[in-house]
């Protein structure tokens, strides 16, 4: 669908992103999406803002890739949503969702914003479809005329743990007792944090969150009363053109107190050798699902355990990349592929079976994937973590952290990591 553009600039664009972003909660679905200035080789839209669907698809997850692969081609326009982890059920009719679920989002969802808004420099573009092309100007005088506001009382959650320390390290053993059968290599084992009768401001969540992380897949979405927090350091899956990329993250290591230490710790992760053989595990499942689509000999390891900084943490990063027939529907390469190596283990059938036993609630959005599509078909996600739910009808609030077992998993160890990652959530709520 062709869509009217206008091209604005001004001077303070750190100030017109804050009010567009606050403009835009009046509408019931809304999207924002920021590589916060992180420019690597596949970096494709540094910040947009899509709000108001002029049309949208929710669905469970039994037909959902069918419903979306003829959304996707009936529309061909920008689409933007999500997939919750559950979506996996779609994908192997074995498995099964039914852990306890506080947030409640639905399985699918995207959505036609009438309206875009993309932010390169010191420009915004605006780009309406035809039924509203006549507010473009209006809306760009209304936003620029936003009053912002500071918030000054501090949050005061109390955030409890869904499982405790002894049950953690009690579940990651019987984790490991399967990897010790040979009924897996390794899993990706999460555990809650929640909050209930919490009373947050999203959006003043979402940029404090986003301020502290500055994450390269950092997105905003609110469906109604449900919205997401992500400030994601992670790359599920792009396709432009004809190339499909995965970057499969597998290693942490915190942030040193000055430089040398950070150096330190930053080498340390390099040289694990369970931090490596965690990576590659998963790079070695991500060729293999790139591989059901890929034109023969094209699937190739970019980059091997590839160390990255962030504000929080520093990662290992693997890029896995490949080419795909220009016949194949861009829906087909997101389910064969589904849900991320990262998030679930190898053999991926089988470590999803145990992650489904072992762990206390349902994922649902958690380890899912947010993202859009664009009109050529071309498509972008990252992976939801390091991110945080609610649910403003129940007031339920939420967020999820894990790490990968294997048989050298220190159950102390991971756990600690798992405090690590949830650092930055915590930091915000409390």
């Amino acid at each position: 669908m062709k869509r009217t553009s206008l091209i604005f600039e001004v001077k303070d664009i750190a100030a017109f992103r804050k009010k567009a972003l606050l403009f835009s909660q009046q509408f019931r679905e809304v999207v924002h999406l920021n590589s916060n200035d992180h420019h690597q080789k596949y970096s494709s839209i540094d910040e947009l803002l899509a709000f108001d669907a002029f049309t949208s698809l929710q669905t469970d997850a039994q037909n959902s890739f069918a419903e979306l692969e003829a959304y996707q081609h009936n529309s061909k326009d920008w689409l933007f949503g999500f997939f919750t982890y559950d979506v996996k059920n779609a994908v192997e009719p074995k498995l099964t969702s039914t852990r306890y679920d506080g947030l409640e989002f639905p399985d699918l969802y995207f959505f036609q914003p009438k309206k875009i808004l993309f932010f390169k420099d010191n420009q915004i573009e605006f780009s309406y479809l035809p039924l509203c092309e006549d507010e473009i100007e209006s809306d760009f005088e209304e936003i620029n005329d936003t009053v912002l506001y500071e918030h000054t009382k501090p949050l005061s959650i109390d955030i409890e743990a869904r499982i405790t320390k002894a049950d953690y390290i009690a579940k990651v053993n019987k984790m490991k007792e399967f990897i010790y059968k040979g009924d897996i290599y390794e899993a990706n084992f999460c555990m809650e944090f929640f909050a209930e009768e919490a009373f947050i401001d999203p959006l003043d969540v979402y940029q404090k969150l986003n301020a502290i992380s500055r994450p390269p897949f950092a997105a905003f979405f609110k469906m109604n009363k449900h919205f997401v927090m992500s400030a994601s350091p992670e790359r599920y899956l792009k396709k432009k053109g004809n190339t499909v990329v995965s970057q499969p993250i597998k290693g942490t290591a915190k942030r040193g107190k000055d430089v040398e230490e950070d150096t330190i710790l930053k080498s340390q992760l390099e040289f694990s050798e369970k931090e490596r053989s965690e990576n590659i595990m998963i790079v070695d499942l991500v060729r293999n699902d790139l591989s059901k689509t890929a034109s023969r000999g094209t699937v190739k390891v970019e980059e091997l355990c590839g160390i990255y900084t962030f504000d929080q943490v520093h990662q290992m990063i693997s890029t896995v990349v490949s080419e795909v027939d220009p016949t194949v529907n861009a829906v087909e390469v997101i389910k064969t592929t589904f849900p991320m190596g990262s998030m679930t283990g190898a053999p991926k059938f089988s470590a999803m079976q145990i992650i489904e036993f072992l762990e206390e609630t349902k994922r649902g959005l958690y380890s899912g994937a947010i993202g859009y599509f664009s009109p050529d078909s071309d498509f972008d996600f990252n992976v939801v973590i390091r991110s945080i739910l609610y649910n403003q009808a129940t007031r339920y609030v939420s967020f999820s952290v894990g790490s990968a077992i294997t048989a050298k998993a220190d159950p102390v160890a991971e756990y600690q990591e798992c405090l690590l990652k949830a650092k930055a959530m915590q930091q915000v709520l409390r």
